[in-house]
């Protein structure tokens, strides 16, 4: 696939999604806990987020509930929604592992061709 790569809160949100249907709001909480509170997301960015993938086809509109006297909207991922997801996780790890074959190959003591790691000559 070609596409470019997509955002992390973009990929979050999917991820987040991923499993069941959710509210905003339980998407804000999924995607503060995926990312180990390193994401959070205001309720004005998601919702905006939300609107330009579901233009995009990636999520739909599942249900709506009301919940003290307020309509609480649940979003789902939709299968072009889940084939982009799975394509950018794959292209994720392919760089993960890429980076940990480098990793492995590294030379002890921290120098790769006659310089230390912070760009010092040997």
């Amino acid at each position: 696939m070609s596409e470019r790569s997509m955002q992390e809160p973009t990929f979050l949100i999917l991820t987040a999604l991923a499993a069941r249907p959710q509210h905003g709001y339980g998407v804000i909480t999924d995607v503060r806990e995926i990312s180990g509170g390193r994401v959070r997301l205001r309720a004005g960015t998601l919702y905006a987020a939300l609107d330009r993938l579901q233009s995009e086809g990636l999520i739909a509109s599942d249900r709506e509930e009301v919940v003290d006297g307020r309509v609480r909207r649940y979003y789902r991922l939709t299968g072009d929604g889940a084939t982009r997801l799975a394509a950018e996780a794959e292209r994720l790890r392919r760089h993960a592992e890429a980076a940990s074959t480098r990793l492995r190959a590294r030379p002890a003591g921290g120098m790769l061709f006659g310089r230390d790691l912070a760009g010092g000559a040997a």
